[in-house]
């Protein structure tokens, strides 16, 4: 083979190439700026999910267990799923009932294991908030001696 040869397959490789480029980011183009297609906006209207709310535990802080109460006392009770949920129409097509019952079904799910927590967070604070009594009274009686 001589050199004209290699340098000629060089060649039309890379214009090959340059032209697949150009039409992938042409395909990629037209893909990314087209509507979205009318059954995907029909079904985002006839179903919306309900998203719950969801708050994020406050940590435990050691030294302060009565401001902990106070703002647990104070803050109103936070209303997780939204009450409309209950009222609205079941989809008519099965399918998306059964996706619509599935989501609430994972919805469920994690409001269970969320109380789970919830509930294991409080016992340990409330074992905290014990311990630091002892502490308390421990380091009174302490006191009390060294005087």
């Amino acid at each position: 083979m001589t050199l004209d040869q290699r340098q000629n397959s060089k060649l039309l490789m890379g214009i090959i190439a340059g032209l697949v480029a150009m039409v992938a980011i042409f395909i990629a183009y037209q893909w990314m700026s087209s509507p979205q297609p009318k059954h995907e906006i029909d079904q985002q209207v006839v179903h919306t999910p309900a998203k719950p709310v969801v708050k994020e535990a406050a940590p435990v802080v050691e030294n302060s267990a009565s401001t902990a109460v106070a703002n647990t006392t104070a803050e109103a009770p936070i209303q997780l799923v939204d009450e409309a949920i209950l009222k609205q129409e079941v989809p008519k097509n099965a399918s998306l009932a059964k996706e619509e019952i599935a989501k609430l079904d994972d919805i469920q799910t994690q409001l269970n294991e969320q109380e789970k927590t919830l509930k294991a967070q409080h016992t340990d604070a409330d074992d905290l908030i014990a311990l630091k009594e002892e502490q308390v009274k421990l380091l009174e009686a302490q006191l009390a001696k060294a005087q």
